[in-house]
């Protein structure tokens, strides 16, 4: 249904812009991961890895981590989801220089809550990997949506939330497109939200790289539903997401001249006031403090 991300010391509180995902069985790819300008990369061991070349990408995974991991981006692995393959992943991920597992096809809390738990028994054994588990999820399947508020709430260590759009259509056999994806995008940012989460992603394919405009689209328009980030599939989508993710002059100046007005209100003894004909009270000022919050440069992109 959803990747689940497990993380061990990221900063819950900073907005999860993007994240750059990179085959972990592809040593150029993993060489320029690092170059791509996201907040995080993503070391992809399971659908764009051959089930032949996955044992040799988790021997490579510390060298790998290490690489992506050089100028200071947060480090996720994404592992797979049978039974067998995820405990070697686990094995292979949960070491110093991970800052998170993204667990896929995530169908319910329990899983949520039995991949947490196995990692911090891998951390103990191991008795190497300090921090907490943060946990992203991306769901894929139609039947999860009505459990996307439980999964949400499942684990303590959980920071995101993401649609997988290519499997959730393909699933109900239907195109990634707006109308299609519009209703379950907007229940994982919901549940995201409700359980203070980071929804992460955008209304449409996350294969469409080479027509900008239409990408640059799609996260604005992501941004303004309320998303705090998306998955980049391919390094053409990295500096559009950073871009549409990010407040624009625009904004900014007038989320300041908001939190401006607000100090002479408060000194009137005002909790709402006027300002360009429009009313504001404590969810503009809310807004407002997002919007300054955000141009702070405390960024997570994976």
């Amino acid at each position: 249904m959803k990747d689940t991300v497990l993380t061990f010391e990221l900063d819950v509180s900073s907005p999860l812009e993007i994240s750059a995902l990179c085959s972990a069985h592809v040593p150029r790819f993993v060489e320029a991961a690092h170059e791509r300008g996201a907040d995080a990369v993503i070391l992809d061991l399971e659908d764009s890895v051959p089930q032949d070349q996955k044992g040799e990408s988790r021997r490579r995974l510390s060298a790998s981590v290490a690489k992506v991991g050089r100028r200071g981006s947060y480090v996720l692995i994404r592992v797979n989801h049978g039974l067998r393959a995820l405990a070697a992943d686990l094995n292979a991920a949960v070491m110093a220089g991970v800052d998170a597992l993204v667990l896929p096809k995530t169908d319910s809390a329990a899983w949520v809550s039995e991949i947490a738990n196995a990692v911090i028994g891998t951390r103990t054994r191991k008795k190497s990997c300090a921090g907490s588990n943060p946990v992203l999820c991306s769901d894929r399947d139609p039947g999860s949506i009505a459990k996307f508020s439980a999964i949400a709430s499942a684990h303590p260590r959980m920071v995101a939330m993401a649609l997988g759009p290519e499997d959730f259509s393909a699933s109900v056999g239907g195109a990634p497109e707006l109308d299609l994806l519009l209703t379950p995008n907007l229940s994982v940012l919901f549940a995201a939200r409700a359980a203070g989460l980071l929804p992460l992603g955008f209304i449409g394919s996350i294969g469409e790289f080479s027509d900008d405009d239409r990408v640059r689209e799609a996260a604005t328009h992501a941004r303004r539903l309320g998303f705090a980030g998306a998955l980049a599939t391919h390094p053409a989508q990295v500096a559009i997401f950073n871009e549409a993710f990010s407040p624009n002059p625009q904004e900014l100046e007038w989320a300041r001249r908001v939190l401006a007005a607000e100090k002479d209100a408060t000194a009137q003894g005002r909790s709402a006031f006027a300002m360009d004909g429009k009313m504001v009270d404590p969810p503009v000022l809310r807004r407002a403090r997002e919007i300054t919050a955000a141009d702070s440069g405390a960024k997570l992109a994976v």
